[in-house]
């Protein structure tokens, strides 16, 4: 069995699209996959609850009680691996990770940014796009690699920067997308792990 443990800091959307995607298609017979739990560096964060009301295992590590980033993920690292992940998939998880992290589970680290990538790397993405007078905002899943946003792209779904759009309401459209593609590309390569 395949198992996957997603990273969370807020409330959790993508987490819960994943979710579903992995109950309405059967991830376990299909891909031999599933869910084996999801890790929050914030006990606040409204995504444990969703998680354990779909019966997965949680945990929570906090960022605030480790002195250096460094041994906060080295602390995370533990957590994850006492789950024997195939795929460690960050939605939504508002850390950036140390390359030695990123060097531990290189190939099978995802994440999804609310941008065209290679386009608008960072914070602030739907702003950018309409302040360069884009046409088109999107999201990207892509392998997570030390640089920050970079890394092979899995997925993509472009949407349209309407007249009047503001950095929220791009948000929203964009989100909805991203619940359609994030479990896509995490179907698409449990199968290559």
């Amino acid at each position: 069995m395949k198992n996957i443990v997603i990273l969370i800091s807020g409330g959790g959307s993508n987490m819960a699209a994943i979710l579903r995607a992995a109950q309405q298609g059967n991830w376990r017979k299909t891909l031999d996959a599933q869910v084996a739990a999801v890790i929050s560096n914030r006990a606040d964060a409204g995504g444990l609850q969703l998680a354990r009301e779909q019966m997965v295992a949680t945990e929570v590590v906090d960022h605030k009680r480790f002195a250096t980033r460094e041994a906060f993920d080295a602390e995370l690292a533990a957590a994850i691996d006492r789950r024997q992940p195939s795929l460690v998939v960050l939605a939504g998880f508002m850390r950036i990770l140390t390359p030695a992290f990123v060097a531990r589970y290189e190939g099978r680290l995802i994440n999804i940014h609310p941008s065209l990538l290679p386009a608008f790397p960072g914070l602030h993405t739907h702003q950018r796009a309409i302040d360069a007078g884009c046409r088109f905002g999107g999201a990207t899943v892509h392998q997570v690699t030390s640089e920050l946003d970079h890394g092979p792209i899995l997925e993509q779904a472009a949407v349209p920067i309407m007249a009047g759009d503001t950095a929220d309401t791009l948000a929203a459209r964009v989100l909805t997308q991203e619940h359609q593609i994030y479990p896509l590309a995490i179907a698409a390569l449990l199968p290559n792990l």
